[in-house]
């Protein structure tokens, strides 16, 4: 019985490891566990966070070629942040803010994978976009 009930459960996960619907559009989302939109990034404190799927540190995002991605700072209270390109292909980094409520936006129109981190905390915080 036990084995049949592990059999099952590996198979559940790989079925829903296998999924990967991208998101369109933008607005919503959920910080807490995920369940957001796909390219909805939470800014916390020392950490990058999907709303879609709630990985973190790296946040990890597959989003639709002409999708939006938004980073918006949440609990960050003084603690400077940004979402800094890395590598190539690139996207144009923000500029380090400070305080709750801000936000950043890019729109991807190429194919690739694209990774960034923050200007002040490096790779303690840091994500990556896979646009297709």
């Amino acid at each position: 019985m036990r084995i049949a009930t592990a059999v099952i459960g590996l198979l559940a996960l790989a079925a829903l490891a296998g999924c990967n619907s991208p998101t369109y559009g933008g607005g919503g989302g959920g910080g807490g566990g995920g369940g957001g939109l796909a390219g909805e990034i939470v800014v916390g404190n020392i950490l990058f966070k999907s709303s879609h799927n709630g990985s973190q540190n790296p946040a990890i995002d597959t989003i639709a070629v002409g999708s939006t991605v938004t980073w918006t700072w949440t609990a960050t209270g003084s603690v400077p942040h940004s979402a800094r390109s890395q590598g190539s292909p690139s996207f144009p980094s923000s500029v380090v803010e400070t305080g709750d409520g801000r936000t950043y936006s890019f729109t991807f129109t190429t194919p690739g994978t694209y990774s960034y981190d923050c200007a002040v905390h490096g790779s303690a915080m840091r994500g990556t976009i896979v646009v297709r």
